[in-house]
């Protein structure tokens, strides 16, 4: 090979390792050395050095980083989540994502970092910690949001912040179903399917003759799934897979001295299929629709089971808690500017005329030059917040929409633009009609940039343990922060 095709080789080699968590010194591999120079037809190529492939790491870093750096730049707000994760050596580590909406009205989110941690969690730490991300990514005047969960260190760190805190949706549904699960005739359901895969999954040789059934049967082989409850939906996912495999199940523990016992099929037809039914992931706009729709269907019923009655009682409840903690004025805001949901049907009446009446009070103070800011449902007197971000304005917008009254007829003229379909994208409506709503559109890039749940960091961090794992070597934080990022970032545009 010539030098300009090894040294495009050398790159290629670099952005697999960092894409697909290799470790570096899988360049040391011989059989890997033989498969390219088969597929060059050149015996005599040799591999790159661990350093060379570290430098080239290091420069594509930078190069990827100053591209989002630049899309940054651009965006007018930027959204974050933010959570922590402690690897298997006990390490602490910091992860943030960034959310925005660009010029095309196309969303975007990547990795800003996950940095290690040396002070402990407390929220003074983690709002500094928020703060220096910002700082280092210069979008400290832009950030308008944060999502993180529900943990007090966190509610308390974004209080200290100037921008709004919208509590990950996901982990407060998922410890409403929690809650009402604990102490329910569901329990012994889920029991004994926890106990029927721990039949198999710890013996090979029951295994084995679980794949002999399903393929004497005539079902597709497969190992059964096992729940973990820090793991969203995995319950979900261990009751289909017993349900999948009942038949083979029941063949081969008859065959068994064992007293771990199949659910009955009362029990699994009416108790855990009706109550796990799917779970679906919304934007910050969708949330109030989707908590309405959930409380509408876990009313009860005259036809519904004690046990049923029970549940849905107690998730009731605990949602409605949850709901009252959520900050529920940023979220009203983010539903009215979703053309899909902007009717406000998921909330009473009376009601949707304060939500439209927040966000003319929000375009007035936009124009009158200050930060946008609604009622958050907070403690009194929390803590003195720091220095404020700024909420950059369009300045595209004419002279008529800075009169109050001009502000009015514009909320008004938006709000008589029909609704869509909800399969319809939203940011695709908003870029055919931001020339008609300057000053709404502005917000809408604010607000729908928003995430409704901290997932991405959950994402980051099952990355960066699956790294730190694979590395089989001590890795410096700033080569976790480089191969984290970058495996985000190159795996994006893998999938672009």
């Amino acid at each position: 090979m010539d030098e300009p095709r090894k040294a495009k080789l050398t790159n290629a080699i670099a952005e697999w390792v960092a894409i697909s968590c290799r470790p570096v010194l899988i360049v040391e591999d011989v059989g890997l050395k033989k498969i390219i120079r088969i597929a060059s037809n050149d015996y005599t190529y040799a591999l790159p050095s661990r350093q060379t492939i570290i430098r080239r790491i290091d420069n594509l870093y930078e190069e990827e980083k100053s591209t989002r750096a630049k899309e940054l730049e651009q965006a007018t707000s930027v959204c974050l989540t933010g959570d922590h994760w402690t690897s298997l050596g006990n390490h602490n580590y910091l992860g943030v994502t960034a959310h925005y909406i660009d010029g095309e009205w196309k969303l975007r989110s990547h990795a800003l970092t996950v940095m290690k941690t040396e002070e402990r969690h407390h929220a003074d730490a983690c709002a500094d910690d928020f703060m220096h991300v910002a700082e280092q990514w210069n979008v400290e005047n832009k950030v308008t949001a944060l999502c993180t969960d529900s943990a007090r260190n966190m509610i308390a760190a974004a209080r200290q912040l100037p921008l709004d805190h919208v509590p990950c949706t996901a982990h407060s549904l998922q410890r409403s179903i929690t809650v009402s699960l604990q102490n329910s005739v569901f329990d012994n359901a889920l029991a004994k399917c926890r106990k029927v895969i721990g039949n198999f999954k710890h013996s090979p040789a029951n295994q084995a003759e679980l794949e002999r059934q399903q393929k004497a049967d005539g079902y597709k082989e497969g190992s059964l799934i096992q729940d973990v409850p820090t793991r969203w939906n995995s319950t979900l996912e261990m009751v289909q897979s017993v349900r999948r495999n009942e038949g083979p199940l029941r063949a081969v523990l008859a065959t068994q001295t064992t007293k771990v016992a199949m659910p009955t099929a009362a029990e699994m037809d009416k108790y855990v299929t009706k109550l796990l039914g799917g779970e679906k992931y919304v934007s910050c706009s969708m949330v109030l629709p989707a908590i309405c729709h959930i409380l509408r269907v876990m009313e009860s019923s005259n036809d519904d089971p004690a046990y049923m009655v029970k549940f849905k009682s107690t998730f009731t409840t605990d949602m409605e808690k949850r709901k009252e903690k959520a900050n529920t004025s940023y979220l009203k805001i983010a539903t009215a500017l979703d053309p899909r949901v902007k009717d406000l049907k998921c909330l009473h009446r009376a009601e949707r005329g304060e939500v439209w009446a927040s966000l003319i009070t929000l375009l007035k103070e936009e124009i009158q030059g200050s930060a946008p800011q609604q009622p958050v449902e907070e403690p009194p007197e929390p803590p003195k917040k720091r220095s404020s971000l700024l909420f950059v304005a369009s300045d595209s917008e004419s002279e008529e929409e800075d009169n109050p009254f001009e502000i009015e007829k514009c909320v008004s003229r938006y709000q008589a633009e029909p609704t869509i379909s909800e399969e319809d994208c939203p940011l695709k409506w908003w870029s055919q009609h931001a020339g008609s709503h300057s000053r709404l559109a502005c917000l809408a890039k604010k607000y729908l940039a928003t995430p409704a749940t901290s997932v991405p960091c959950e994402r980051l961090f099952s990355l960066a343990g699956h790294i730190v794992a694979k590395k089989r070597v001590s890795l410096s934080s700033q080569h976790v922060i480089q191969l984290v990022c970058l495996s985000d970032w190159l795996g994006a545009k893998e999938e672009e």
